[in-house]
């Protein structure tokens, strides 16, 4: 199973945490986040990762051509779409690069939307509704996840902290798709600041055996 550490903000941080070889780094873009990377993150830090690690950018309903402009600045290799894009959007920005296409669950979710963007989209991402696009660090019930017959990998996110790893474990072997978890606001110190000590706990529990 893939870990995804989104929400990196200052340089050394990022620096320890690619240390640690996740598998996707998410950086966000979104300007009234508190973990907007801001317009000063650096190009040739984020440019300087290994090649193993999938950098991604998380955008909230941005245009289309700034989102592309963004990708080619810090040669992103996926995008993450976290706000109300269309499926002709993703379509755009997915004859560009690979696209997350993030939505958020709650009890009467309809699933058959996810069909309309089920050509465009490389991933899923299953979060927490809220009001913030996620960062809420609150969990949903992963159990309204059964209720859909899954065609395309997908990341689970919200509120996952080190005592849900082993639920998640279990998760996927009643979801197949389940590609990994999205991790961010549960192994923080402040806004953009990972928890290293938390981080290294996490990245020794996939290493024993969550694949």
């Amino acid at each position: 199973m893939k870990l995804k550490i989104c929400g990196m903000k200052y340089p050394e941080n990022i620096r320890e945490v690619a240390a640690l070889e996740p598998d996707y780094m998410g950086f966000i873009f979104y300007p009234a986040s508190a973990r907007y990377a801001g317009e000063d993150l650096d190009a040739a830090i984020v440019g300087s990762l290994p090649r193993k690690i999938k950098k991604v950018g998380v955008f909230v309903d941005a245009p289309a051509v700034k989102v592309l402009d963004i990708v080619k600045e810090y040669s992103l290799d996926l995008v993450q779409l976290h706000g109300n894009e269309s499926p002709e959007y993703c379509r755009e920005i997915s004859a560009e690069v690979q696209v997350i296409k993030a939505f958020g669950i709650h009890e009467r979710f309809d699933f058959a939307v996810l069909d309309k963007y089920l050509p465009f989209c490389h991933y899923y991402l299953f979060d927490t509704k809220t009001e913030q696009h996620g960062g809420s660090g609150e969990t949903f019930d992963w159990n309204i996840l059964k209720k859909h017959k899954h065609r395309i990998p997908f990341f689970i996110g919200g509120g996952i902290g080190l005592t849900q790893v082993d639920d998640v474990s279990a998760l996927k072997s009643q979801l197949t798709h389940l590609a990994g978890i999205d991790v961010n606001s549960m192994f923080e110190l402040s806004p953009g600041m990972k928890d290293m000590e938390a981080l290294k706990k996490l990245k020794s529990k996939f290493s024993d055996g969550i694949k």
